[in-house]
């Protein structure tokens, strides 16, 4: 897979291994576009073979964004196909589950790296690269949790909230250069991602009730190519969650949150 020498729309696309965001890349796939798919893994190339089979041309880019070198070489990849970026989806992220107390440091300061860090700093080359074609469109995952305090996922929570809020201002900022940016809130989705937090001792762990990764998916792909703010990913039940957080005190939902989130051991 070199790179994509067609004249088809390109968009790249932040953790795409997995989840939902191989799912996402898979709609601009069959939706003809051609891809920059990272992830931190090996195992990004079994699916960028996944996703080429769909017709578009897939460049893999392996690549640990919670490192400015990582990031770096995901910028290089897309620059080295000579065209235009028309989407990009910043969506790689990770949380970590357990008491403050309890986890570590370096684990935490690294998810802030990959979660905020990373966002920021791809986001400059991107609004960058889009402002001056005056066209373009960015999709930036935040969360559910961003519109809650999240105790035993201390450090989770407000890296999401960060992610919401950047992409919010950073919409407003890039309207005058025909750039839009949308960001995507799921609720718990049924990938692997709470398992990778090591929360399968809680009540997100396996047994819970969770939306689909491909409703997720196409939610915050058809909420990109209209043009909208943000949108929330998952069912009615989690959208009428989100509504609710916009009244309920801080309080109340950092307690109901623990709750859920407490190891049960």
């Amino acid at each position: 897979m070199s790179s994509p020498a067609s004249s088809g729309p390109l968009v790249l696309v932040t953790g795409a291994s997995s989840g939902i965001g191989y799912e996402l890349a898979l709609l601009f796939a069959v939706n003809g576009f051609d891809l920059v798919a990272t992830g931190r893994s090996g195992k990004i190339d079994a699916a960028a073979r996944g996703l080429a089979r769909y017709g578009g041309d897939v460049v893999p880019v392996r690549a640990d964004l919670a490192r400015a070198d990582g990031v770096e070489a995901v910028w290089r990849a897309v620059e080295r196909t000579g065209r235009p970026l028309d989407a990009a989806v910043l969506n790689a992220g990770r949380s970590i589950g357990g008491a403050f107390l309890d986890t570590d440091l370096d684990d935490e300061l690294r998810l802030i790296d990959l979660n905020v860090t990373s966002v920021v700093h791809l986001a400059k080359y991107v609004a960058r690269h889009m402002a001056a074609g005056r066209r373009g469109r960015i999709l930036i995952t935040s969360s559910l949790s961003a519109t809650l305090p999240t105790p035993y996922e201390t450090v989770y929570g407000p890296s999401r909230a960060f992610t919401r809020m950047f992409a919010l201002g950073l919409r407003e900022e890039l309207k005058e250069y025909g750039v839009s940016v949308t960001a995507l809130l799921p609720g718990a989705t049924d990938s692997d991602f709470h398992a990778r937090a090591g929360m399968n001792d809680t009540a997100f762990g396996p047994g819970m009730r969770k939306n689909s990764r491909k409703d997720v998916a196409r939610q915050g792909f058809l909420a990109l190519m209209k043009g909208q703010a943000e949108v929330v990913g998952g069912d009615a039940a989690t959208r009428r969650s989100a509504l609710r957080n916009r009244f309920l005190p801080e309080t109340l939902k950092a307690a109901r949150h623990a709750r859920m989130a407490r190891p049960r051991r």
